[in-house]
């Protein structure tokens, strides 16, 4: 995915990646509540996401339904790399480097990493 997408389109991906194709009004419904969007605001939205190619929609009578283009663990994995990329030279040591040094690493994440480490190794 080449396009970056902003924190309130996210919130329509992943109402579309959870369930899809979706209509305009069942995005609406399945928005947060906390975020107190109106109908036009989710119309904006995937507006904006079908500009930039990232979801698609097709005719059902008198309204469309809207599916994601792009995956989500391919945006995760994209947007991962463009973190580590801008943030730590591209690098993964000195990203757990941070959390370990600033203590936002549990004793149990931790242990995953190291779950993780070992079943690479072996």
């Amino acid at each position: 995915m080449t396009e970056k997408i902003s924190d309130a389109e996210h919130a329509v991906m992943e109402v579309l990646w959870d369930e899809s194709p979706l209509t305009a009004q069942d995005v609406v419904e399945r928005i947060p509540a906390t975020r107190d969007w109106s109908a036009n605001t989710v119309k904006t939205l995937l507006g904006r996401l079908l500009a930039k190619n990232i979801i698609a929609h097709e005719e059902d009578g008198r309204r469309y339904l809207y599916r994601p283009l792009v995956a989500r663990t391919d945006y995760v994995a994209g947007e991962s790399k463009r973190l580590i990329d801008r943030l730590f030279g591209g690098k993964l040591t000195p990203l757990v480097a941070h959390l370990a040094e600033r203590d936002e690493l549990t004793a149990q994440d931790i242990a995953e990493i190291e779950a993780l480490l070992k079943g690479l190794k072996g």
